[in-house]
């Protein structure tokens, strides 16, 4: 069974009961009077340890808030007398770009080596050469200003990054400002750096309304502390075509060390002829956790409602039912106004998490009961990868009112159905889709994403190896190529796109053997180069279910070995179609090649290495 435990929950998060007794520690735990572990939650690493030690639950925390709970990226700074570091080795591959190649188009313009992740991405319905993207923008890692005395680049927290562009994707404006001296493309109020009262912030979403206002939706939370917050700030282009944003309308703020609020997603009713046109849309996790022993409880999925242009939002609702161990809410909106929220996640006895759908047909006022679409097995890192994963799902509601919603899961390779067991042997992950015809009362049976893709081998490049020993790594046995962090748009003619990862292609990795430290600083600088491994590398496809037509958009596989030590490559992708039909994917990339001076307040000789940025392609079948 899935979860041993009895909760009562009075109005949002109040725990009365919570009797869950769980067998095993985590780190950031200790022993309770009653022989199970407590946690510190007051602290995120204390949230996540509880999470994470609860035995049998599938359900996590976003990968941002994990990356972001990891302190093994802090570090102290160094004198300022201190001589810049010369590397001894950095971890490279000859395998890999040195840049972004045409058509593709780097979004963020930073140039410093700073990491850029989790993708979001909006078309403006009244003009199809006008968009918004958004990302998790690290660029204090490399800023040389300081804050009340604290180098920027020692700070290294996620912050809210935000692009545009007029011309249909071609350019986008604007490059970070990395002296200090402004926000660059920064959205203003949520985080210290950007006159907020939080430490960080991320984890973005973007929705256009009916009449060209775009709005952004992210997190804000301190890393040593209770408080958190999902915050809206609201986009305005003026005549010239830039844009400018709000201060943020804060949502469900509480500095309540058993409630953490994580991975919102936003939409807004964009159709002219809705009766509840304009109205915007905000889901999120709640996470919930045990006052006296800090352990979690559950994590339901609440909803606000703005009826006023953002300026205002409803107070939170629980939408989700019995289904309380929940994970990766996404808010859809239908051309009569019939909002659809889909998230991934169980209720108290269930063997398997399910992706499951709820509606509202008053403009948010009520909601139905869950409808599960289908059962999943959630997935685990793809083999020869680091990276932490999610089967969240994806949704879009096209014109005549169909429904689709892609995720991912593990499935049998033999047989193509759900994984007995939660495991790479024998299993692979696979995006998959199901739709409805009659509003989310009914489901059709899931089907691949990409059945042609699904179908292959992962190709080997780079085999054989020699090993420091002299022993040889050969090129590992063949695998079904996993799809990964699928994302849907429907065009406004009917055309349905899906995207996703696909690990189609393993190479030889060179380890390291000693870091120069055990903080961030030692992912640049290696002292000693350690033994070749497998690397499964990602590139990013899109399929037209139309046509059935299906292309790979990346110019260059992608290897997610560099940052943050392999183990964060965003949690999701996107992908957007305008009134033209074309389809905007976008997605976090590491092919670009970029000096690093500063590094979380160290300096560096100028030493290049790839990071993350996150990448664009436009195009239609």
């Amino acid at each position: 069974m899935k979860k041993y435990f009895l909760i009562s929950l009075m109005a949002l998060g109040l725990v009365l009961l919570a009797g869950f007794e769980s067998g095993r520690s985590s780190p950031g735990a200790s022993a309770s009077s009653d022989n199970g572990p407590t946690y510190d939650i007051t602290t995120l690493a204390g949230k996540v340890a509880s999470v994470n030690g609860t035995a049998g639950l599938q359900i996590r925390f976003s990968a941002f808030i994990e990356q972001e709970a990891d302190t093994s990226d802090r570090g102290s700074s160094p004198a300022p007398s201190a001589s810049p570091i010369t590397p001894s080795f950095v971890l490279s591959s000859p395998l890999d770009g040195t840049s972004v190649i045409a058509p593709d188009v780097t979004v963020n313009q930073d140039t410093a080596g700073a990491p850029q992740n989790e993708t979001a991405i909006a078309v403006d319905p009244n003009n199809a050469s006008r968009i918004v993207g958004a990302a998790n923008d690290y660029v204090t890692r490399t800023w040389t200003c300081t804050i009340s005395g604290t180098p920027c680049s020692a700070l290294g927290d996620g912050y809210s990054g935000t692009y545009f562009s007029n011309d249909g994707g071609t350019t986008w404006c604007c490059s970070s400002n990395l002296d200090g001296s402004s926000l660059g493309t920064q959205i203003p109020g949520v985080d210290h750096l950007a006159g907020g009262p939080y430490d960080a912030g991320g984890d973005p979403a973007l929705a256009f309304d009916s009449r060209g206002h775009v709005y952004y939706a992210g997190l804000g939370f301190d890393r040593t502390a209770p408080p958190s917050t999902v915050a809206v700030n609201k986009g305005t282009f003026d005549a010239g075509g830039n844009l400018s944003w709000s201060a943020p309308v804060f949502i469900n703020q509480t500095t309540s060390p058993s409630t953490l609020n994580d991975k919102e997603w936003i939409a807004a009713d964009s159709h002219a002829a809705s009766p509840f046109r304009d109205r915007v849309y905000v889901t999120w996790t709640r996470f919930i956790f045990n006052a006296h022993n800090g352990r979690y409880v559950q994590s339901p999925i609440a909803v606000a409602v703005s009826r006023d242009g953002g300026n205002t939002f409803s107070d939170p609702q629980l939408i989700v039912g019995n289904v309380l161990y929940s994970q990766g809410s996404r808010p859809v909106v239908g051309p009569d106004g019939t909002v659809y929220v889909f998230w991934d996640g169980s209720t108290r006895l269930a063997a398997l998490d399910s992706i499951w759908m709820v509606k509202s047909t008053d403009g948010g006022l009520s909601w139905s009961k869950p409808v599960a679409v289908s059962q999943l097995v959630d997935i685990i890192p793809v083999k020869s990868t680091a990276f932490r994963v999610n089967s969240y799902p994806a949704a879009d509601v096209a014109p005549n009112g169909d429904l689709y919603v892609a995720w991912a899961s593990l499935v049998s390779d033999s047989t193509g159905g759900l994984c007995p067991a939660r495991t790479n042997t024998g299993c692979h992950t696979a995006s998959l889709y199901s739709k409805s015809t009659d509003g989310g009362a009914t489901w059709s049976t899931p089907a691949l994403v990409f059945p042609t893709t699904d179908a292959l081998t992962r190709t080997a490049i780079g085999y054989p190896q020699t090993q420091p020993d002299g022993s040889t790594l050969n090129a590992p046995a063949a695998r079904r190529v996993d799809t990964l962090f699928p994302a849907v748009a429907i065009s406004p003619s009917g055309l349905v796109y899906m995207s996703a990862y696909a690990a189609d292609v393993v190479s030889p990795w060179q380890t390291c053997a000693t870091p120069a430290t055990p903080t961030a600083v030692g992912r640049i600088n290696c002292l000693t180069l350690g033994s070749y491994i497998h690397n499964a590398r990602l590139d990013y496809v899109v399929t037209d279910l139309t046509t059935g037509t299906t292309n790979t958009v990346t110019t260059h596989p992608i290897n997610t070995r560099y940052g943050f030590g392999g183990g964060f490559f965003g949690d999701y992708t996107h992908i957007a179609a305008g009134s033209d039909d074309r389809f905007h994917a976008f997605w976090t990339d590491s092919n670009n090649q970029q000096p690093v001076v500063w590094f979380y307040g160290f300096q560096f000789v100028p030493t290049q290495t790839n990071q993350q940025d996150v990448v664009t392609a436009a195009g239609s079948f």
